[in-house]
């Protein structure tokens, strides 16, 4: 299975929305638009997951098709990079290693 990072997604987009949209390309096996914590709305991303081959002919073909009057942006995911130093929110705090 691959992952394919689905970006510019219409704020309504469901996950059976763009279930359906990628259907075409392939067997979908997951969808998952990431919300926002506090508001739980739509963050205009998503994450689709397909078998390779199909994952690919998907990017190849949906990375700049209309979805809901937007532009998809289609790729492989990438993995999230760890930032190193101190946890976010924080880089203005003085450390003391005592």
């Amino acid at each position: 299975m691959k992952k394919i990072y689905v970006g510019n997604l219409p704020w309504t987009a469901t996950e059976e929305d763009v279930r359906e949209f990628f259907s075409e390309y392939g067997d979908v096996g997951s969808v998952a638009i990431i919300v926002d914590r506090e508001t739980g709305r739509s963050r205009g991303f998503g994450f689709v997951e397909m078998e390779d081959s199909d994952a690919d002919h998907a990017i190849e073909e949906a990375n700049g098709q209309p979805l809901g009057g937007r532009t998809l942006r289609v790729n492989e995911a990438q993995e999230r990079r760890r930032e190193s130093g101190p946890p976010r929110g924080r880089q203005d705090r003085d450390y003391d290693d005592r």
